[in-house]
């Protein structure tokens, strides 16, 4: 089922989600060919898109109304089937925790996670990413939403910082206000190994777990790196 928000975008059900981005998952399979394949799949939509908004623009130049809204529905319904546009219509005030997008957000922000060159190159938008690690840092989701956060705050603080990374202290937090040992024990796991990057950035999240009230700052990362000895 599809409803008209007053924005004039649509805020789709689980199955209009899949039906237009069902194919995404492949973005983050094992298999290459199945990965590849998405991927093509992607860019064939990001084009499409393009497009669409390249008509849509082109109708301003023209006192015409009625072609004018055609083209805004048209723009509006080709990019949803595209990543990360697709991402950018969640209405305002609408639990995240419900909404039918969430798989797909989730998808976005692991296929950054675990194959980030692939996705800097065929759809880097860092806005998008900050926006979705903080719309998605609230204690209420499910376990199983839970568990996929915490994969990801896990890869995270493996790898080399990259542009919008400390957004993830949020879903830290927020995953240790429902369900702590989980995540604590793998961060812990983290900041003994012997990789530098997870043993700095383990630490450092672990360090703010155990201090709600201090914020996550650049400076507060830097005096904690002096104290540390990291």
């Amino acid at each position: 089922m599809t409803r008209e928000t007053e924005t004039g975008m649509s805020a789709d059900g689980a199955d209009a989600w899949h039906e237009r981005l069902g194919w995404a998952f492949g973005l983050t399979a094992g298999d290459r060919a199945e990965r590849a394949a998405a991927l093509a799949r992607l860019a064939d939509a990001r084009r499409n898109t393009q497009d669409a908004l390249h008509r849509y623009n082109k109708t301003w130049r023209r006192r015409y109304s009625p072609r004018r809204k055609a083209a805004s529905r048209n723009y509006l319904e080709v990019r949803g089937g595209s990543l990360p546009e697709a991402l950018w219509d969640r209405p305002a005030g609408a639990d995240v925790a419900a909404w039918p997008g969430l798989p797909y957000a989730l998808l976005f922000l692991e296929w950054e996670a675990r194959h980030p060159q692939e996705w800097t190159r065929h759809a880097k938008a860092w806005g998008t990413k900050q926006g979705l690690i903080r719309d998605l840092a609230v204690a209420h989701h499910d376990r199983t939403v839970r568990t996929k956060l915490a994969d990801l705050v896990e890869i995270v603080v493996q790898r080399p910082y990259r542009c919008k990374d400390r957004e993830y202290v949020r879903v830290a937090r927020a995953v240790d206000a429902v369900d702590s040992d989980d995540l604590r024990g793998r961060l812990e796991a983290a900041a003994r190994t012997d990789n530098p990057w997870a043993r700095r950035h383990a630490g450092y999240v672990l360090h703010l777990l155990d201090r709600p009230e201090v914020p996550n700052t650049r400076h507060v990362w830097q005096s904690w790196l002096a104290a540390s000895g990291e």
